[in-house]
């Protein structure tokens, strides 16, 4: 492909050298004659292990550098826009990416065939489909999806390991407005078969990037918590528990679909329970809260954890302007599959929240039923023995526990007179499996 990118930053200039080394036609565009005239010569004004040897083999033959992005623009199909996003104190800084959008919709103007603008940039959600693209519709005077494409395909680098980390991805993420600016970075691509790929949306795109990064800093800020809790009590070498924790299986050992099951830990739902997740995390909190070491970390971890139920409920209220006298199944009363453990099960502030509210609640588990009646003792819910009993005349069903017992939930609920509500609190459900769905985190 003919591909232009706006910028010869960290970000830029690393794309368009691994672009050009995968066979596109790459035209970098950059404000600073002076670093336009270095890169032509070949010359890197960044240092990054192998970016030099790339821009040595591919200057003048499949990369080039140039001030004038509107030339750049309407001799390629696709434009990267790889500018700066700094962080002021209160939001991030848009100016270089909006003042790029704006100059390459000035060029699309004069360009009569179809175009795809890919924001690389580091943005917040909402911003490729929102600011981004008024500002190319505005200058350019054309229709998004149809005169021009918009896509957002953020990026996953390393400094000193950024070369490496792009000719060797451990996934490509394909964001777009349309299927077909999505189809546009999937040939931009095409290079790099074998990869692991997302489709997806501008928004979830922009999340993925700001999701990947959290979760590291969190990381981080986990293990430096726990050292001070250990510096604090004395004898305790972070160093060594920290090892311990890397040791276990979680993170060595490998699933059926090649992903380590720590990855089973990252997936949105109503809330963790049972015996040891709830019980352990409150005693550090609170053993931390007598060393005078603040566990401010996993404070919030359960704060959220017990805020998920409410805002599972909340998905069943968007349907009704009150839950009084609405029918409601929950199916899954033990914390998770495969155990009839319903200690600190998410079932259960689930079910108070919801008589609460004056709904009529029915409940089901393939083998918790009995350990359940034990813990929630309340009268108005009615425990059933089947799962046919608990949908019998429901408006609505909310799932808390994913036992494989459930796979053939939306073939029962679909075809019925009137539609049902289906809240899948752990997303085991295609979206689009029943007329009605919600789901946690969509």
């Amino acid at each position: 492909m003919r591909v232009s990118i706006v910028g010869t930053g960290y970000v830029g200039l690393v794309t368009g050298a691994c672009l050009a080394e995968k066979g596109h036609q790459v035209t970098c565009v950059d404000i600073d004659a002076d670093r336009v005239a270095a890169l032509n010569r070949a010359e890197s004004p960044i240092l990054e292990a192998g970016l030099e040897d790339l821009l040595r083999a591919n200057v003048g033959r499949r990369l080039s550098a140039t001030t004038n992005l509107a030339e750049a623009v309407l001799g390629s199909e696709i434009t990267l826009i790889a500018v700066g996003t700094p962080f002021n104190g209160d939001e991030i800084d848009l100016t270089a990416v909006l003042g790029a959008a704006r100059q390459v919709g000035t060029a699309l103007e004069l360009k009569p065939s179809y175009h795809v603008v890919v924001i690389k940039s580091t943005v917040v959600p909402g911003t490729t489909d929102g600011e981004v693209l008024r500002a190319l519709e505005q200058t350019s005077g054309k229709l998004p999806g149809i005169d021009f494409g918009v896509g957002m395909n953020p990026e996953f680098l390393s400094e000193g390991e950024a070369v490496n980390d792009f000719l060797f991805p451990d996934r490509l993420v394909l964001g777009g407005i349309d299927e077909r600016s999505i189809d546009a970075l999937e040939r931009l691509y095409e290079p790099f078969r074998e990869v692991p790929r997302l489709r997806t949306n501008t928004r979830t795109a922009e999340m993925i990037k700001y999701a990947s990064n959290s979760l590291l800093a969190t990381l981080i800020s986990f293990s430096n918590e726990l050292a001070n809790l250990g510096a604090a009590l004395g004898n305790i070498d972070a160093v060594e528990v920290m090892r311990g924790v890397h040791l276990s299986q979680y993170f060595r050992s490998r699933m059926a679909d090649g992903l380590p099951p720590i990855t089973t830990f990252l997936s949105v739902g109503c809330g963790f329970g049972g015996s040891c997740l709830p019980k352990d995390v409150n005693a550090l909190i609170a053993h931390g809260r007598k060393a005078d070491s603040p566990m401010r970390l996993l404070e919030a971890v359960m704060k959220t954890n017990q805020e998920q139920p409410r805002r599972t409920i909340e998905l069943l209220e968007k349907h009704w302007p009150t839950l009084r006298g609405t029918r409601v199944a929950v199916l899954g009363l033990a914390f998770k599959p495969g155990t009839s453990d319903v200690r600190e099960s998410p079932a259960f502030p689930i079910m108070r929240e919801l008589l609460n509210l004056g709904a009529i609640v029915s409940a089901y588990d393939p083998v918790a039923l009995d350990e359940a009646r034990k813990v929630f003792r309340e009268p108005r819910v009615q425990y059933c023995q089947t799962l046919d009993a608990a949908l019998a005349d429901v408006d609505a069903v909310i799932v808390v526990t994913p036992w494989k017992e459930f796979s053939d939930l939306p073939a029962r609920l679909n075809g019925r007179p009137r539609p049902v509500v289906l809240v899948d609190g752990r997303r085991t459900f295609p979206k689009g499996s029943v007329p009605l769905y919600e789901g946690v985190g969509l």
